[in-house]
């Protein structure tokens, strides 16, 4: 007697799978973590991160954005304003803003990915018994980011219309009357609405792969981000400047 042949239905199309994540994320990581790739769902959102601050940034608009950023981290990290020179030289370096972002794109999001990746096989399979395999782990991980390449088409361009590199969807807009340097500023300013959406999805999808609760996974992923956020938040604040 011949054994049965399990034919499994046919993976979703990159396109619908990345609407799948963003309208019925669950049932789309069902089919995902069934049939894992990674490849093709990391080299959309670091087109999509490519073509829209490389883009922005190669406009008029985006490079004295790119300057004041420049300027403000400067002055947020060291506690002390730019200098005359060093602000020129940012502004030659800004010429090249458009490319350095594209290129900041195209290598640094699947370098995250790899980075988020380790940390989640790291904790549920390591530390907490699971069984999946890291190309599924990856896998859940580059398809969550797909509400990182939204974000990126939604806030462009905000910034392009503001003139500013600055976030746009944090909770700290909900509450300008606070002083932009102050301990409750920056924390509202770490929690931007993109991120929390797309840690959300993230726990959908381990929890569809390890077979848990979205509720206790989110809870771990949040407790990160929180103790990530609260450490930032601290060190700026306690800096002082802009």
């Amino acid at each position: 007697m011949s054994e049965a042949v399990i034919e499994r239905p046919p993976a979703p199309s990159l396109i619908s799978r990345f609407i799948g994540v963003i309208t019925s994320p669950k049932a789309t990581f069902e089919k995902i973590v069934a049939a894992p790739r990674v490849g093709g769902a990391l080299a959309l959102v670091a087109l999509i991160g490519a073509l829209a601050i490389g883009g922005f940034l190669s406009t008029d608009v985006g490079k004295q954005a790119w300057i004041d950023q420049q300027v403000t981290a400067t002055e947020a990290w060291t506690g002390q304003p730019m200098s005359d020179a060093a602000y020129a030289q940012q502004e030659k370096i800004s010429q090249y803003a458009g490319y350095m972002g594209a290129a900041q794109m195209l290598i640094s999001i699947p370098i995250m990915a790899l980075i988020i990746g380790g940390i989640m096989y790291a904790i549920f399979n390591a530390m907490m018994g699971g069984t999946a395999t890291f190309k599924q782990v990856m896998a859940v991980v580059a398809h969550s980011q797909f509400i990182s390449a939204l974000a990126f088409i939604v806030t462009t361009p905000i910034n392009f219309i503001k003139g500013s590199m600055a976030g746009s969807t944090n909770l700290a807009v909900l509450f300008p009357m606070l002083d932009e340097s102050s301990f409750a500023a920056r924390l509202l300013g770490m929690m931007d609405l993109f991120a929390l959406w797309w840690l959300f999805v993230l726990a959908i999808g381990l929890g569809v792969l390890y077979r848990r609760k979205t509720s206790s996974v989110a809870m771990v992923l949040f407790g990160i981000y929180a103790v990530i956020a609260l450490g930032v938040a601290g060190y700026l604040s306690s800096r002082g400047g802009a």
